[in-house]
């Protein structure tokens, strides 16, 4: 996943406007890249940077014990981009957001972690604001590219490169994903192993794994006879009488209760 982010003076906003900039998802990959060379030429009133999030580091992310979820990965993004903009130097005043989840928490969550700025999150942003279009076009070219040049670090010489665009609604991407799923280690780090559409393919075509530390299999025989950790510090209700010391038994001394 990329996620991009534009920057302008607000003095150049028709300047902006003038670049004829569009949602991305509305556009054709021909068209985003000419687009995207108008922005990319356009530097002395226009700039832009990218986060790229691998799909390996994704799944990892969303699979670990503490979950980490789509929408927190996302968030964190577009708040380590306003960041590191704002370290560069750039006196940013106004931000537009397009939304992950509900709109207005968003905005109350960036609101908070910049309290200088104006923040406004909004859905279909990238649709509503020449600004957004442009960090969704500069985004999307650069996921296009990642995906169409991606490199194997596994020895897949056999593979068919032919994956489509990498999008559920893509039947190719459907296709390559049953094709090559492969039975014990599912796909290679290419494909995220959290994404659903490659979950359900998983689940019903994949080798089921049990692991024995599941949390929720409470009923594994090795559960059951295996004693909880307080149980060797808690006091034993049959507790055998403590043997006197050696000094009290030979002089015949006995502890009594009653005086």
């Amino acid at each position: 996943m990329v996620y991009g982010i534009c920057y302008c003076p607000l003095s150049k906003k028709q300047d902006l406007e003038d670049v004829k900039v569009a949602d991305s998802k509305t556009l054709s990959e021909n068209e985003r890249e000419k687009l995207f060379a108008k922005v990319d030429a356009a530097k002395d009133f226009i700039g832009w940077a990218l986060q790229v999030l691998s799909p390996n580091y994704i799944s990892t992310s969303m699979q670990q014990r503490s979950k980490y979820n789509l929408n927190a990965l996302s968030h964190d993004a577009a708040i380590g981009l306003v960041q590191s903009v704002l370290d560069n130097g750039v006196q940013l005043k106004e931000v537009y957001v397009d939304t992950v989840g509900p709109a207005e928490k968003y905005e109350e969550k960036l609101k908070q972690r910049f309290p200088g700025l104006e923040v406004t999150v909004r859905a279909k942003a990238d649709s509503l604001f020449p600004i957004v279009s442009a960090a969704s076009i500069c985004a999307k070219v650069a996921r296009d590219h990642a995906v169409n040049t991606w490199k194997f670090i596994e020895d897949l010489e056999e593979l068919d490169k032919d994956y489509g665009s990498g999008y559920p609604n893509d039947p190719k991407t459907k296709e390559w994903l049953a094709k090559y799923l492969d039975p014990v280690f599912g796909y290679p780090q290419f494909v995220r192993f959290s994404w659903s559409t490659a979950q359900v393919i998983l689940d019903n075509k994949a080798v089921p794994v049990r692991w024995d530390d599941d949390e929720d299999d409470g009923k594994s025989a090795a559960k059951e006879n295996t004693p909880s950790v307080l149980s060797f510090f808690a006091r034993k209700k049959d507790e055998t009488k403590r043997q006197p010391h050696r000094f009290f038994h030979e002089r015949k001394l006995e502890t009594i209760s009653d005086l």
